[in-house]
């Protein structure tokens, strides 16, 4: 009797078309499902939130409609939706898809979603706001070089591993090993090993600096043309605090700094330029960090088009074992 796959060969069997934020995924996506004949599940952290479209540049409702789109607006913004969340409705999603004879493609840059269909997923203790409520606060007061040296001390493969910027991983680093009394580089070695590109369909777009770095200008502009602090003061009126997970959604959290009178529109709109440039960056990293990831290199004026047919012809040449 033929066993059912495990969850990660289900998922390895999949499209993934990734990339930092800006690259172009979204158009590109669109033409490689109606190639591949198939639909496509969201792999973004913040496409998940309700009422949340402007700052996150998930598919409009007229891109929504060309291709059945998965796991967009299932949440709202005050509600937490971890990794294993997400993977779990990921693999449902998966399973659904396939019993109706389409492709599986996965669009959107959230590396740690990537990383946990295709590697699986240390899930860990769930989160203690209260220790990182303590982590932030000593940060405010005495600036954020002890981070990276406390996690040196307790956990140095870790601590080699993130950049001493990545505050957000170091202090669930810090978390893990206070809850379990093990480093979190422990707990992961059994998901550090992934397959070569070209045993795997994950496509990743990628720009060079100068040409990334113009398309976020556009993409920031268009944040704010669209209506961003409009439907943050729509948010904000309807849940007062939209949670802690969803306000670290690039753009939200400056802009209610902003409506908060904390700095001027102009402060805001540079901010958050330079926070997409850094988010941008760390992506890159991430997948860099992938074995699995096959780089598209791309001039700026390429031709989604084009793209996805090269895409869909390489992948199509992928044999599994």
């Amino acid at each position: 009797m033929n066993q059912p796959p495990s969850d990660t060969q289900l998922a390895l069997k999949c499209w993934f078309l990734t990339g930092a934020t800006a690259s172009g995924k979204t158009k590109v996506s669109l033409q490689l499902a109606r190639i591949l004949d198939a639909e496509i599940i969201s792999l973004a952290s913040t496409a998940i939130y309700r009422g949340m479209d402007f700052g996150t540049a998930k598919p409009d409702p007229a891109e929504q409609s060309v291709v059945p789109h998965h796991l967009i607006d299932i949440v709202d913004p005050p509600e937490s939706f971890s990794v294993s969340e997400y993977r779990d409705s990921a693999l449902s999603k998966i399973r659904e898809i396939q019993a109706t004879g389409k492709q599986v493609l996965f669009v959107g840059g959230t590396a740690l979603y990537l990383k946990a269909l295709l590697r699986g997923l240390f899930e860990g203790p769930p989160a203690d706001w209260g220790f990182r409520e303590e982590i932030e606060k000593e940060i405010e007061n005495s600036g954020a070089e002890f981070l990276h040296q406390r996690l040196a001390m307790i956990d140095p493969v870790s601590a080699h591993k993130l950049h001493e910027n990545d505050h957000r991983r170091i202090i669930r680093a810090l978390e893990v090993y206070k809850q379990t009394g093990k480093p979190i580089s422990h707990w992961q070695m059994q998901f550090d090993e992934g397959r070569q590109s070209d045993q795997c369909r994950v496509f990743t777009i990628r720009h060079a600096r100068p040409i990334l770095h113009q398309r976020i200008e556009d993409r920031v502009e268009s944040m704010f043309t669209s209506g961003l602090v409009d439907e943050v003061k729509g948010l904000l009126e309807r849940w007062t605090d939209i949670g802690k997970t969803a306000s670290q959604a690039v753009g939200y959290r400056e802009v209610i700094e902003y409506l908060e009178n904390k700095m001027s529109m102009e402060e805001t709109v540079e901010r958050v330029r330079v926070r997409t440039r850094k988010f941008a960056r760390h992506q890159e990293t991430w997948f860099r960090g992938m074995s699995e990831c096959r780089m598209l290199d791309l001039e700026s004026d390429f031709d989604p088009s084009e793209l996805a047919q090269r895409i869909a012809t390489v992948g199509s040449e992928v044999v599994f074992n």
